[in-house]
């Protein structure tokens, strides 16, 4: 209801055809009070010329006698609601459809001796003359024809008429009260038509209005194959083009925006991998150009001081090697070029290898390593890459190893997997400094001091190992020191 008052194609619809319904009532109205009268005296003379050109037919074939005659005219007379007079020319009575014939006898010779030359015709020619006059009887107004027929038999017909102006008024009346009803239901049946009609419209309107905030989730359903069904499926046709470009125009935003950040991380990767990359070479070169030129000056002359010169160029050489070779592996490892290898073999193995070839720096930090008592795990894992973790975390584990200074190797198993642990006694490491511990380059030690000579790239190595074997790893602050753990595929139960 409240959208039918609104501004609505349904309520337009209504109000036009309602509109053009109380006009043409008026107008039928206006029509009939100003030409009924004058239709109605048509047809009654219509009637009269019919019945009279019948009569002179039948008169002219000389069938005015005959019993046929009288059948046909008082038929005539009946249906057409006729009075009929015929008399010869010596004032004869022929045929009368009226008992009392004397009354229309006379009113005919009135006529034949210009007793109504008053009265404007309304229909003459040179044998008939119609017009209309009043019976001052019963004030009844009459229609009549009167003139000659064939063998010169004079005729007398008329029909009583009605005062038109009564009737159309009448008319009017009861066409008014019909037009009343018949415009309430028009109203009411071309609202309901035309709410079939603007109902699939205001479904087109309401997907519409989805559509202008970007919500395709509404489709026009088609119920019948017309104009507006047609529209529908191109609207639907458009929703579908308009969400799918939509979506695709998001996601090339996504990925623009993705490519943008991406972009800028690798700035800022690059700016860091320049400051980080010339901070660590800083120091060996210039260690190595100072005792290069005390060899060159010969500060000193004896062999002692020349083979520690020598060593000391060659340890830094070494570091620079190592590094070298760690970021080249990094960035194997980081944009995929490292494939993994996945082989078969003995992870206690590994261990004890791995621990034997720190045994120096074990002895020299006087470290007391503690290994896992099994004899053997045979696991699935890329071995190079699983030898590189194992060792990043336990060099670190010796370099930072503090109180008791014991670093101890783990292996458990958990769903399949195998998880390798390497704790070392110490500090724990700052909760702020967990996230960024994978960070190519990050130290906690913020002066970056060499008592290690750590690079700040093996945890990163180990990141990128384990992301390129697809396997979980970690670190653990524990009460007594802090656990770096890493998981590969197990192949026996331990």
């Amino acid at each position: 209801m409240k959208r039918f008052f609104s501004k609505s194609i349904n309520r337009e619809y209504t109000c036009i055809f309602g509109f053009l319904l109380i006009m043409c009532i008026i107008l039928i109205s206006v029509v009939n009070m100003l030409t009924l009268e004058d239709a109605y005296m048509y047809n009654k003379r219509k009637v009269l010329l019919s019945c009279y050109d019948d009569i002179n037919s039948a008169t002219s074939n000389g069938d005015i006698s005959s019993d046929a005659f009288d059948d046909s005219l008082n038929q005539i007379a009946i249906i057409n609601n006729l009075e009929v007079l015929i008399i010869d020319a010596d004032n004869h009575l022929l045929k009368s459809t009226d008992r009392d014939s004397t009354l229309m006898q006379r009113r005919l010779l009135e006529f034949v001796f210009g007793g109504t030359d008053d009265i404007e015709p309304i229909y003459e020619d040179q044998k008939i003359r119609i017009q209309r006059t009043v019976d001052p009887r019963v004030h009844i107004d009459y229609l009549e024809l009167w003139g000659t027929l064939e063998g010169d038999n004079l005729i007398l017909m008329r029909t009583p008429v009605q005062s038109m102006k009564e009737a159309s008024v009448l008319a009017n009346k009861i066409f008014l009260r019909l037009g009343c009803i018949a415009i309430i239901a028009g109203v009411i049946l071309v609202s309901i038509a035309s709410r079939r009609i603007t109902k699939p419209i205001m479904k087109l309107v309401d997907m519409s209005e989805k559509m202008m905030k970007l919500d395709f989730s509404g489709k026009y359903e088609s119920s019948t194959d017309n104009e507006v069904d047609t529209l529908g499926e191109h609207m639907n046709h458009l929703s579908d083009s308009l969400e799918s470009t939509i979506r695709e125009l998001k996601s090339a935003n996504v990925r623009l925006q993705q490519d943008i950040e991406k972009k800028t991380e690798i700035d800022e990767m690059r700016k860091d991998f320049l400051s980080n990359v010339s901070h660590e070479l800083k120091t060996p070169i210039a260690l190595i150009q100072g005792y290069a030129e005390g060899l060159k000056d010969c500060v000193n002359d004896d062999a002692e001081s020349r083979d520690f010169y020598c060593d000391v160029i060659t340890d830094e050489a070494d570091r620079m090697n190592r590094l070298v070779k760690s970021l080249l592996n990094l960035n194997e490892l980081e944009f995929g070029d490292a494939g993994v290898d996945i082989e078969h073999f003995d992870l206690m193995e590994l261990i004890r290898n791995c621990a034997e070839s720190m045994d120096i720096l074990i002895k020299q930090g006087g470290i007391r390593l503690e290994l896992p008592e099994y004899t053997s795990i045979p696991v699935w894992a890329d071995e190079l890459k699983t030898e590189q973790v194992l060792g990043n975390y336990l060099s670190n584990a010796i370099h930072y190893a503090g109180g008791d200074r014991i670093v101890r190797i783990t292996v458990t198993k958990k769903d399949h997997l195998v998880r390798v642990g390497v704790f070392n006694s110490g500090d724990n490491i700052p909760d702020d400094v967990l996230p960024n511990l994978w960070t190519k380059f990050y130290k906690a030690d913020k002066a970056r001091t060499r008592e290690y000579g750590g690079s700040g790239i093996g945890l990163s190595i180990v990141k990128a190992s384990m992301e390129a074997m697809g396997r979980d790893y970690g670190v653990d602050n524990l009460p007594d020191g802090v656990n770096f753990w890493f998981e590969i595929d197990a192949t026996d139960s331990i």
